[in-house]
């Protein structure tokens, strides 16, 4: 569902990616873990068609995002670390805006049960958006893929922010996408959540990946261990 082919990204002379092959099957959630800088973010924006690589094809669902930005669209949805949302409406109302984008027209029963199936709470179906906390805001945004019955879900940072119980909702909704066999690619700094919700992880730097593992192939304090050694961090001693 999401084929990333030698993908080289270039800003003068300064490499944000380099030779990057990364694939994404269908129901697989794929972490790529890094610090500020790493090129998890230029990955994801690359897949968007937001920016164009130097060399190298991105594929979402088989096509061509360089080739065909707007239809290799139709197959995904998007959560960044700050989803935007329109604040005056409800969230029934922006689901049903972004539906509408998206050609889809549902009932307002159907679109009540994409929320319900997001995790959020009934009694704020038809709240304004402004009096959501950020955990609320990803779970309408869950449900805008739900709506848009998407096959593909790109993340960046999505848990950021959210407190230990949010971000644990968070991740419970991305296993029952990924039973759904949707294919998820997340950009985090969450080792934790990674390890938790992912089938594989990548550590990133410097614009290339540095380990790849099966998530069942390595304990926490492995990944976490890895992690710090590629990062050049020290661990302090207890």
């Amino acid at each position: 569902m999401i084929e990333i082919k030698n993908i080289n990204k270039k800003y003068g002379d300064f490499s944000a990616l380099s030779d990057l092959n990364l694939t994404v099957k269908e129901g697989e959630i794929y972490c790529l873990l890094g610090a500020n800088g790493a090129g998890k973010t230029t990955t994801i924006n690359l897949l968007l068609g937001f920016i164009e690589p130097t060399s190298g094809n991105t594929l979402i669902n088989n096509v061509n995002v360089q080739e065909s930005p707007l239809k290799s669209k139709q197959f995904l949805a998007y959560i960044p670390e700050n989803l935007i949302l329109y604040p005056n409406l409800t969230a029934v109302e922006n689901l049903n805006y972004f539906s509408g984008i998206g050609g889809k027209a549902f009932s307002t029963k159907e679109l009540e049960n994409f929320l319900e199936e997001a995790g959020l709470q009934e009694e704020a179906f038809h709240n304004r958006i402004s009096t959501f906390s950020k955990g609320m805001r990803q779970k309408v945004g869950i449900a805008i893929a739900i709506a848009k019955d998407t096959k593909v879900l790109l993340l960046d940072e999505p848990t950021s922010g959210l407190d230990p119980k949010a971000s644990n909702e968070f991740g419970q909704l991305l296993q029952k996408l990924k039973q759904k066999g949707v294919a998820i690619l997340m950009a985090t700094h969450d080792i934790f959540r990674a390890k938790e919700v992912a089938t594989h992880i990548a550590i990133m730097k410097a614009g290339s990946l540095k380990h790849t593992f099966e998530a069942d192939q390595i304990s926490l304090s492995e990944l976490e261990e890895v992690y710090l050694k590629t990062m050049n961090y020290k661990t302090m001693a207890l």
